[in-house]
């Protein structure tokens, strides 16, 4: 069997490339209809283009022959409105060709968002935010800087280009040919050209990737950066990342810098040619004055063409680099897909059974160890050990952000793997130590797990989560609006908005993690009373390592390298004088 590895190599990149492009036009479908309308102009601008430089040989010719002065204006007022209409027509193939682009760069947009929020925890884990962001803005934004108006300009060019040839050809046949000579050493420059460019482009994608991932970071971090006296890392680490960028986009310039001169040389090349061969036929008595004007006209504008073609073809190994990463996003396996006749969650009652379940986030480390617990409805469940003992595990399978190894985590005795993950998470509440609020209102976010909560609903809500005296002293009230992750309000203010969210959801199962720490006792006392409300008649599992949440638990789990290490009251566990009392001892005081 023969080896062809080189090859398997270029075939592959041609076979990725043609492949993105492909799975671009698929975007198109919707405007379909529009598509034969912008390219009528298309078509019209560039036989526009076309058929001046033969008018005008042809009105130079009648000139000379016979010196008809009206005839000669005749025909110059027909390529006056040749022209006129032709410019009409290229602005309405610009205009429709951009909009259909910004449609199609539109909705890709749209599937970049809905794919990320579709997609599972555990991508997150194994993803930076600042890789999405730089997706979702960076990699568009290169797209539609090649294929937004440009397109509309590389097809107009694309038609020019064959309306000249076929009018070169038509005219002299012999001039034709010679001109057209120049082609095949174009189509090897820029052949050599792109592929040297490609590379640089798939690097320069990269690097800007790299670069969102760390100002992402340098943003998020400032405080801790400022804290820890990191700064001045953070700016070398920056400045790295900035150089390499720099770097790749100016080998990327190089390339393009060398390949415009190359076509310049190729053009004066042609015109020389013509100018000799022409400037022989005329005198020779073959050709004409007037053709050979044609023809000067029709080579500048035949390079003008395939210069414009050129650099759209260059810029264009940088938008299928970009469309490659979007579309690889895109491509990202759903893991958590609800099943096959997956049913409604039935109203959850708050049984939850954890049977013999093992975990990993990695095939070659398990994080539970066959679990197996069952609660009550309306139990108080707490959950207790050192960092990195599975506690945050467990509520994750409840919530099914994951899916269990072996054994089966069930609510009420139904799996949570049959039922769709919308029906069962609008029946789970989840408090988190750093909850994020989004930009709007107070309003919205309380509202942010029931969209169609009334103002009524929501005051009592924020009443029951002890927020609606903080929120009404505000400048706007509940129409406040808050910054970034809540950024103005403080880490207790944002814990208790939180709350009332989960208070308006009223769910049947609640889910507390770490809902009281960082956060200064004053504040501390009003968010553990909102939490006291919250616990009346719902099965919760509350991740504490404070005393005042334990001591009220129903039953407390003490979670110790994936597994159940002891279980009982508060009470009981400090009888039996274990890992329980030794935690309660050092850290839960």
């Amino acid at each position: 069997m023969r080896t062809a590895i080189p090859v398997v190599g270029v075939e592959h990149k041609a076979t990725k490339q043609l492949s993105t492009l492909f799975r671009l036009f698929e975007y198109f479908k919707p405007d379909r209809k529009q598509i034969p309308i912008a390219l009528m102009f298309v078509i019209y601008g560039s036989a526009t283009q076309a058929i001046g430089p033969f008018l005008i040989g042809r009105s130079i010719d009648r000139l000379v022959r016979n010196g008809n002065i009206t005839e000669l204006m005749e025909v110059l007022a027909v390529l006056a409105i040749i022209y006129i209409t032709g410019v009409i027509a290229i602005r309405e193939q610009i205009y429709r060709v951009g909009s259909i682009m910004q449609k199609v760069l539109a909705q890709l947009r749209q599937d970049i968002f809905t794919k990320i929020q579709s997609l599972p925890i555990s991508f997150f884990d194994r993803s930076e935010a600042g890789d999405l962001m730089s997706r979702l803005i960076n990699d568009v934004s290169t797209v539609n800087q090649a294929f937004g108006q440009a397109v509309a300009q590389m097809l107009g060019q694309l038609f020019t280009l064959i309306g000249i040839i076929i009018a070169m050809l038509s005219i002299d046949l012999r001039l034709g040919l010679i001109s057209n000579l120049i082609i095949p050493l174009m189509l090897l420059t820029t052949g050599f050209f792109s592929r040297w460019a490609r590379s640089k482009f798939r690097v320069t994608r990269q690097t800007i990737s790299q670069m969102s991932i760390k100002l992402e970071e340098g943003i998020g971090g400032v405080r801790e950066a400022q804290a820890f006296n990191h700064v001045p890392l953070d700016i070398q680490e920056f400045m790295i990342l900035n150089a390499a960028n720099r770097d790749a986009n100016v080998q990327a310039v190089a390339i393009t810098s060398a390949f415009l001169p190359s076509i310049d040389l190729l053009n004066s090349l042609a015109t020389a040619a013509v100018l000799a061969c022409g400037g022989y036929f005329a005198v020779a008595g073959t050709t004409t004055v007037g053709t050979v004007i044609s023809f000067l006209i029709y080579v500048q504008q035949f390079f003008r063409p395939i210069q414009i073609l050129s650099q759209f073809y260059t810029q264009a190994q940088s938008a299928l680099a970009g469309a490659e990463r979007i579309f690889k996003l895109l491509d990202e396996p759903v893991l958590l897909q609800d099943a096959e006749g997956a049913i409604e969650m039935p109203p959850i009652q708050g049984a939850v059974t954890f049977d013999r379940v093992n975990f990993g986030y990695t095939t070659d480390r398990l994080i539970l160890k066959d679990v197996t617990l069952h609660t009550k409805p309306g139990q108080t469940i707490a959950l207790v050990g050192a960092t990195g003992a599975g506690k945050s595990t467990i509520i994750n399978l409840i919530l099914r952000f994951y899916d269990v190894t072996a054994g089966a985590v069930k609510i009420d005795g139904i799996d949570v793997r049959s039922v769709t993950q919308a029906s069962l998470h609008r029946q789970i509440g989840l408090v988190l130590q750093e909850n994020i609020l989004f930009s709007g209102t107070v309003a919205e976010n309380i509202a942010f797990g029931r969209a169609t909560a009334t103002q009524v609903e929501i005051e009592a809500a924020a009443q029951i989560a002890n927020v609606h005296e903080f929120i009404v002293q505000l400048p706007q009230g509940y129409r406040t609006l808050l910054g970034e992750r809540g950024a103005n309000l403080s880490q207790g203010q944002r814990q208790l908005i939180s709350i009332a969210r989960a208070v308006l959801v009223n769910p049947r199962i609640l889910i507390l993690d770490e809902a009281t720490s960082s956060i200064d006792t004053r504040t501390e006392i009003l968010v553990q009373q909102a939490i006291d409300k919250l616990l009346i008649n719902r099965t919760s599992f509350v991740i504490a390592h404070r005393l005042s949440t334990v001591i009220k638990a129903d039953r407390v789990l003490v979670i110790q390298q994936g597994k159940i290490a002891e279980q009982g009251t508060h009470q009981e566990l400090l009888k039996q004088q274990g890992i329980y009392a030794n935690l309660y001892g050092m850290s839960l005081r």
